[in-house]
């Protein structure tokens, strides 16, 4: 288990949001929880927080999770981004691997797959 981190969360659905943040509270895994319920803000709020991770739901308004993605790379090209996916979408994470995320989990959320992932690319170097 890593250290409590900072984590930002971006999901347009509150509800997702908030199932997030219980996991990751409940694994221990997060110290500080921003949120960003598009990809603009999630831009925003990476670049005002510096979080240690991000999770960043692929269908978002403003600017999609993809978009949202390459402009948090271009201001730290080793931000660690975890992609969140329904089963459907799993194309589009292919692309966002390419664009520099790390890994990727997939709604709905099953809470000790969100754990590991979210360990194994903590401790990753």
């Amino acid at each position: 288990m890593v250290n409590a981190v900072k984590i930002l969360v971006a999901d347009d659905a509150s509800f997702m949001r908030t199932v997030l943040k219980d996991i990751l509270k409940s694994n221990g895994l997060a110290s500080d929880i921003i949120e960003a319920s598009d990809g603009v803000e999630a831009v925003r709020q990476y670049i005002q927080h510096r979080p240690d991770l991000v999770t960043m739901d692929v269908n978002m308004p403003k600017a999609d999770g993809i978009q949202a993605l390459k402009g948090i790379m271009k201001v730290n090209p080793n931000a660690r981004v975890i992609m969140v996916t329904s089963v459907e979408q799993k194309h589009i994470v292919q692309d966002a691997m390419k664009s520099g995320a790390k890994d990727y989990i997939i709604k709905p959320f099953d809470k000790a797959n969100v754990g590991l992932v979210l360990n194994k690319v903590l401790s990753a170097k």
